[in-house]
């Protein structure tokens, strides 16, 4: 809410922080976020930190103003099609519940389709942007790998790439702009 206000009185001077200024985000649990445990959807991953640094996206997303509003789920280190892990249990498919959104960035797309944020970041290695930003009915991309700068590197090297997941195409154009 702070960072919701503090956006509201630049908007108010006409002096927003950047192209993001104010937009509610929300970032993949693979994705380091300063001062928020990135326990990667695990339990053996100490939430006690510290957690003092930004992935590059996470920090040109700061930079921009936009609101973090959250971590979104993923499987025990994002690596299987279905969001569960044994840190946060089962993420449902926002439109049927009996369904599931997909993995490995399927927080990311239930909170868009759901309406929880306009973006998110995920991460895709093999399809885990796409496969759940088709099956909740969102726009998500898997950019050319290094397009997003990936730091720390992912245990699966230069497969995995970090990338926008939007309502439209036009949104997720705008959030790999200022990622990259």
């Amino acid at each position: 809410l702070d960072e919701a206000k503090a956006s509201e009185a630049r908007w108010v001077s006409g002096q927003p922080k950047g192209l993001l200024d104010g937009v509610p985000v929300s970032i993949k649990d693979i994705i380091l976020t300063r001062g928020w445990p990135t326990l990667r959807g695990s339990k053996t991953v100490d939430p006690k930190g510290p957690w003092n640094e930004d992935a590059p996206a996470t920090a040109r997303l700061r930079e921009h103003g936009a609101v973090l509003i959250g971590k979104t789920t993923t499987p025990e280190f994002g690596w299987k099609g279905v969001t569960d892990s044994p840190l946060t249990g089962i993420t449902r498919n926002p439109w049927n519940p009996d369904k599931t959104p997909g993995g490995s960035s399927g927080g990311a797309a239930a909170a868009v389709a759901c309406g929880m944020g306009p973006l998110a970041v995920g991460t895709d290695g093999g399809g885990s942007i796409r496969i759940p930003s088709s099956f909740t009915g969102v726009f998500g991309i898997k950019p050319s790998f290094g397009r997003v700068p990936a730091w720390p590197l992912s245990p699966f090297g230069t497969v995995a790439h970090v990338g926008p997941m939007s309502r439209s195409v036009t949104d997720a154009a705008l959030m790999l702009s200022v990622m990259s």
